[in-house]
Formats: structure tokens, C-alpha cells, sequence
């Protein structure tokens, strides 16, 4: 079995996307040293730079195809919007309404961005945040070449956003913030932007269950999308704390790691053999038949939805 952490299979379909028990219990050293990480992970992608290994194990979907945004909505906005980056499609889950003022979190190169463009209309505004400068860049030049006027890209961390208060009808996010070492803070920061009944949508990747321990250590040795991901359940405790209400899941989904021929073979003992991959590296395990069958629907993509109390 080989599970790619950022190319993995949700049902028969395969997309990129790019912890701790409580979200945000990671030292500040240590929170400045991830992002430091990510940003080099996603500056290389907006620059369209691949490892070596990525470049022989990986292949990425076509900007013309994806298994969340059907081909009317990518057709209808920048083609190099769409790096394959996500876990779900918000935008299509959410009740926008034109003069609406939306803000995306992680915007990366503007996919999301252009979709609520779309909606919010020129009575309405869209707004990314990306702490990377050259997705910051990329996005700006999509809008531009485009003629996209009510759309606006910011540098600044999901963390502190450089948005005032109380400000904003809908925040979405699709597959950033289970990057994010505070998660507490990365969604007081979206309490405190939205206006009193704003809506939050969120798309993201976290855990059903408890993964082996040999296998949360790897994950956690790297900056892939699952490396600070949480239980779902945890993930809506986080949002419940900070004042919102009406927390839930919309839907999810199993994703499930892709297998090959070879990877059928078990060892004299029973156990098997897992290869991950993150961050350019292959890591070997050896799991038990029990952490085997755990593993097969530990990791899900869901969203969930909640609301600024009015």
C-alpha cells in the first residue's frame, strides 16, 4: 500500500491536496518553523517546481478535470487557477448571494477566489489571503489578465488576517487549515472578520479515527496536509470555542490510500507493508493486520459549516 499524502484516492478518484491532540498546543519555534516549511512546499508549487520523486511518483490532475468542480465551473474561470490543491469544493456548498463580501483562507492561486466572483457579482467582493508571496502573485495575475475587478488578494497569515472587524457575510477555506499549527486562533481571527450571522464553509481533511501510532509519526515528521490534521469531532470542538454555533458536517468523504499489485503481499506474519510519501520522501512501514484495516478509512475529506451568532 502506498499512501501518497498529497495524491490520495477519495473513492476512485485521485486529487492532491497539499498534530496534536488539541490543534494549538505547538510552540511558537515550532509553529514559525512549519510555516516556514509550508510556504517553501507551496512557493515551489505556485512556481511550478516538482521534486525529483514527485515528479516520477506523482500524476496530477488535469486543470481541466477535477473530482470536486464540474467542468462548467472550471470553465468558467482562470485555467491556471486550479493546481489540483484542494479536498473539496466550498463554494458549491455555501449560500452565496450576490453583494455578498466573501473571504477565502489559504486562497492559493485563486480557484475558490473566481467561483464566489462569480456569485458575489460587482455589487459584491471576494477577498484571498495567502501568506505565500509567489500564490499571492500568481492569483493577482489570474484576476488581472482575466478582468476579475471584485476580487482582491492579501499576503497575511490565516492566523492574523489584515481584514477588520466584523466585516464579512462568508469565510470558506479548502484544505489550509489543517496546515495550520493554532487552529483556535485561525478561526477566532475568522469570528472576528465575519459579521454577527456570518456563515463559515470549510472544506478540510481530518481524521475519523486514531491512527497507528508508527504512522501519526511519520505524518507528523512532515509538511503534507495531513501532517496537523485532527479528529473531525476536535475539529468542530475548535469551532464551537471560539463562539460559533450551529456547528456540523455537511458531508465526508473516506479517502482511501492507493494500492497496487505488490502491495497485496503479506508478510509470513500477517502484517503488511505501507509506503509513504511526503515532501519528496519515501517512508516504509510495517503494520499490523489490525493497524492495516485502520488505516483504510482513517482519513476523510469533509465540510462543515457554522454561524457568527447574530
Amino acid at each position: 500500500m502506498d499512501i501518497d499524502v498529497n495524491k490520495m484516492t477519495q473513492q476512485t478518484k485521485t486529487y492532491q491536496c497539499c498534530g496534536s491532540d488539541s490543534g494549538d498546543t505547538t510552540s511558537t519555534i515550532d509553529q514559525e518553523k512549519a510555516r516556514k516549511s509550508i510556504r517553501e512546499q507551496y512557493k515551489n508549487i505556485a512556481s511550478g517546481k516538482k521534486d525529483e520523486l514527485s515528479q516520477q511518483e506523482s500524476t496530477s490532475t488535469s486543470k481541466s478535470q477535477s473530482p470536486f468542480y464540474s467542468k462548467e465551473e472550471l470553465g468558467s474561470i482562470p485555467k491556471d487557477a486550479n493546481l489540483g490543491l484542494g479536498s473539496g469544493n466550498p463554494v458549491a456548498q455555501a449560500k452565496i448571494r450576490e453583494g455578498d463580501i466573501v473571504v477565502d483562507l489559504g486562497s492559493g492561486a485563486g480557484i475558490d477566489c473566481f467561483l464566489a466572483a462569480n456569485k458575489v457579482g460587482k455589487a459584491g467582493k471576494v477577498i484571498g489571503v495567502d501568506m505565500t508571496s509567489e500564490m499571492i502573485d500568481l492569483a493577482r495575475e489570474n484576476a488581472a489578465k482575466n478582468g476579475y475587478e471584485n476580487v482582491e488578494f492579501r499576503l497575511g497569515e490565516i492566523e492574523h488576517l489584515p481584514i477588520a472587524d466584523n466585516q464579512v457575510n462568508l469565510i470558506i477555506s479548502n484544505c489550509v487549515i489543517n496546515l495550520a499549527s493554532d487552529k483556535t486562533q485561525v478561526f477566532k481571527e475568522a469570528f472576528r472578520v465575519l459579521k454577527p450571522g456570518g456563515q463559515l464553509l470549510i472544506s478540510d481533511i481530518m481524521f475519523a479515527k486514531t491512527l497507528p501510532e508508527k504512522v501519526s509519526k511519520a505524518f507528523q515528521s512532515s509538511s503534507s496536509c495531513v501532517s496537523r490534521a485532527v479528529k473531525s469531532v476536535q475539529y468542530m470542538d475548535i469551532i464551537r470555542s471560539v463562539g460559533f454555533e450551529n456547528v456540523e458536517l455537511v458531508d465526508q468523504y473516506v479517502i482511501r490510500p492507493q494500492k497496487k499489485q505488490s502491495d497485496e503481499k503479506e508478510i509470513s506474519d500477517g502484517s503488511r507493508k505501507i509506503t509513504l510519501v511526503s515532501d519528496g520522501k519515501k517512508t516504509e512501514l510495517e503494520l499490523t493486520p489490525e493497524e492495516y484495516e485502520i488505516m483504510n478509512d482513517a482519513i476523510i475529506s469533509a465540510h462543515v459549516q457554522a454561524t457568527k451568532p447574530n
